[in-house]
């Protein structure tokens, strides 16, 4: 399953309610503000290890954060993005 944040973690709960719903075998896409989840040295990225994260690369770039980010995510461009989508069967947005 795909599941997709875009809010920021430090204004919104929806990133922590993603990966306390996530499964291991889930991928979480990181898009707009969402990418912030990523940052490195933040008690967010402890919640990174539950399930495979990938930030898109433009919005990393857009927020200045390339340098910072946690270990283990993944950046993806979007085309990658949008073979994240075709390839999952579901898709779950978190607003």
């Amino acid at each position: 399953m795909l599941h997709i944040v875009n809010k920021s973690p430090f204004q919104n709960d929806s990133f922590i309610s993603c990966m306390a719903h996530a499964a291991e075998s889930s991928t979480v896409l990181l898009i707009e503000d969402g990418v912030f989840a990523a940052l490195k040295g933040s008690n967010v990225a402890d919640h990174l290890s539950k399930a495979k994260v990938i930030a898109l690369q433009s919005d990393v770039s857009a927020r200045g954060i390339d340098a910072n980010l946690a270990e283990g995510v993944e950046l993806v461009d979007y085309a990658g993005f949008v073979d994240l989508v075709a390839d999952n069967e579901s898709v779950q947005s978190w607003v």
